[in-house]
């Protein structure tokens, strides 16, 4: 259940749970899939914004305590979780203890992002009630504040000790004890440390980790793998414990005469001895290096990884098979391979093909969501639990297909290529007209819903923010943007008016004056665009298309608001090309206009920029310094003279 994020929403929603307890990697699971699933089930419009559903709406709204236990909580997820739920509504509870102590020993509630400010982790907390924490030197001395030691516990939740007696150094007497019911410590193998009166974990003093909850012991593994006939040499580490790109590594040397070709067969052979989550990403090598004390360089082992894996992943020699499948459905299928490739990268351990399961290839959970979320983002309606459920890609292929009819009125892109002008099967009607005076009222009510309700950036300036200030704007520069004629509104069959694409020769913008908080999106955004448009991109005027706004009616349901925004593409491609414009330019805040961008549209990236990192000017603060490192901000240009 906890491998298929769709089943278990469906039923802590069915049954209206309102506390959960679970480990990290499973919360990252849910907040990767949350968001697809609310898009798919509401009706959105999107645009280059994203839209922030009704608090009350949004899926597991009831849940509002979440307890993490069992592995390190990065803030990144902290913040992601508050990205999607309400602060003041939902608490984030990060518990720290182990099987020994009855569960857990610590606490720390976190109920909003500011409270998150100024921390580098997120902190173990502060003793439960009945428990004592101690965090002492070798020596069993108390450390001073912010010092690093090694964390005991005392209570009244001790167990009386291992099975058979085994490892009874781990259960001592308290020389600190004032109370006899906190006699005995248990020595738990983790450091921590306290700073203003809050314990913060600081990793373990063994070579135990976790995965997904489960512990794992790398000299277990690493005694495993060295156990194997064939191997002669081998280390297991583990990179980036706790984030998402974490990963269990075997670094192997294999003897002259050894049956073994490549790092799978090893991992194949594992197979027979280790749990699934037990079993390394097996890297062979000549020869494992050295320090000059003789010891293993566990570093340099990582760096190499590192800058392997930090390659760009499309040169990744990935084989493709695309035997036995119809000729009818060999674009279907190259997308979906090909996407499969992508999201698994370096840890593709086998050739793609129908008879492929996508687990046995190197995916996970949590790939399998990205995975999901990219096929989706590129038009083929699939859920996770058919995803998850099938046994190789050629079941996933024969449920994308089922209904090539069906398929049809959902793809971005008729012909797989990204050229998909006037090849869309639309059920809407749609008529772009050049912007003039008559539609003033309709473009300023889509324009200012669509940007300050779903406010990817605006959000972070809210409540210094008001709907009036997007108004104001196109008051400003309406006469502007009729007499330039590159803007339009999209109208349906009925006169009902769908979309609003706002546009700008790049070199040739009008001034506006902004004296709302306004004024730092605006700077943000040309601080981005600027050093760009100015000197990489063709210079003079009719040269630079700049898609400025492009926003869809909230009305429309999912469907008629892909073929409103598909539409306005096209015609802002036409536009551009009957001006004789070079090309089009445009930024993009939402990960779904982002990936339409770059996977549909066929638009370059030209900066792929951290937004937190921003700096205002003004007063030299950064005004979206709460938003996760996660939220980007990607300039695209489209070169349009070759095409």
């Amino acid at each position: 259940l906890t491998n298929n994020p769709e089943k278990l929403v469906e039923l802590l929603e069915r049954y209206r749970i309102e506390r959960l307890v679970l480990v990290p990697t499973l919360l990252r699971s849910l907040l990767l899939y949350l968001p697809l699933q609310q898009q798919q089930q509401k009706q959105q419009h999107h645009h280059h914004h994203h839209q922030q559903p009704q608090s009350g709406s949004k899926l597991l709204y009831n849940l509002r305590i979440w307890v993490c236990s069992g592995e390190p909580l990065q803030i990144s997820l902290a913040r992601e979780f508050f990205d999607y739920f309400q602060e003041g509504v939902h608490q984030l509870c990060n518990f720290y203890g182990s099987t020994e102590v009855m569960g857990d020993v610590t606490y720390f509630v976190c109920e909003s992002q500011k409270q998150l400010e100024g921390y580098e982790k997120v902190p173990i907390g502060y003793p439960l009630d009945n428990t004592t924490i101690y965090i002492m030197s070798p020596d069993l001395r108390p450390v001073r504040t912010e010092e690093i030691g090694e964390l005991y516990v005392a209570g009244l939740n001790l167990a009386e000790g291992y099975v058979n007696g085994r490892d009874p150094d781990r259960f001592i007497d308290n020389p600190l004890a004032i109370d006899p019911s906190f006699g005995r410590l248990y020595k738990t193998g983790d450091y921590a440390s306290v700073s203003k009166g809050c314990v913060y974990y600081q990793g373990r003093m063994d070579s135990q980790i976790k995965i997904r909850g489960h512990r794992v012991d790398l000299s277990e593994v690493e005694a495993n793998l060295l156990g194997l006939a064939g191997v002669d040499k081998g280390i297991v580490l583990c990179y980036h414990a706790g984030e998402i790109d974490q990963a269990l590594l075997g670094f192997v040397t294999l003897e002259k005469d050894t049956h073994f070709q490549t790092g799978l067969q090893v991992e194949a052979a594992l197979g027979d001895k280790l749990a699934h989550y037990m079993i390394p990403q097996v890297v062979l090598l000549e020869s494992i290096p050295l320090l000059v004390n003789g010891k293993i360089d566990r570093q340099t082992l990582l760096k190499m990884y590192e800058s392997t894996n930090n390659n760009d992943d499309t040169q990744i020699e990935i084989e493709y098979d695309y035997t036995n499948v119809p000729a009818a459905r060999l674009t279907v299928a190259k997308d979906l391979f090909e996407t499969v490739g992508q999201v698994i990268g370096r840890s593709t351990r086998a050739k793609i093909c129908l008879a492929s399961n996508f687990y046995e290839l190197g995916g996970n959970s949590l790939n399998s969501i990205i995975t999901v979320t990219q096929l989706c983002g590129k038009g083929y309606p699939i859920s996770i639990t058919t995803f998850i459920g099938a046994k190789d890609l050629g079941e996933i292929l024969d449920k994308i297909c089922a209904d090539d009819r069906e398929l049809a009125k959902h793809r971005l892109e008729a012909n797989g290529n990204g050229n998909s002008e006037g090849e869309f099967d639309y059920r809407l009607q749609l008529t772009a007209y050049p912007l003039a005076v008559e539609h003033k009222k309709d473009t300023i009510n889509i324009i200012t819903s669509s940007f300050f309700e779903k406010a990817d950036l605006e959000q972070w300036l809210k409540p210094q923010i008001h709907e009036t200030d997007y108004r104001d704007i196109l008051e400003d520069i309406w006469m502007v943007l009729i007499e330039k004629g590159l803007s339009f509104i999209v109208k349906d069959e009925t006169g009902r008016p769908v979309g609003v694409s706002l546009n700008f020769d790049a070199h040739d913008e009008p001034e506006v004056t902004v004296t709302s908080k306004l004024i730092i999106v605006f700077e943000f955004l040309e601080s981005v665009e600027g050093p760009i448009r100015d000197s990489q991109l063709p210079t003079g005027k009719n040269q630079i298309l700049h898609s400025f706004m492009m926003g869809t009616c909230a009305e429309l349901s999912a469907q008629e608001n892909i073929e409103a925004m598909h539409f306005m593409e096209n015609e802002v491609l036409k536009l551009a090309r009957r001006r004789n414009f070079a090309g089009i330019f445009t930024t993009n805040t939402n990960p779904l206009t982002q990936q339409l961008g770059s996977n549909v549209y066929n638009y370059k990236t030209m900066l792929d920029y951290q937004v937190n990192q921003f700096v205002y000017s003004a007063d030299g603060t950064r005004p979206f310094a709460a938003a996760p490192d996660s939220q980007r901000a990607v300039v695209h240009w489209k070169d349009i003279r070759c095409s």
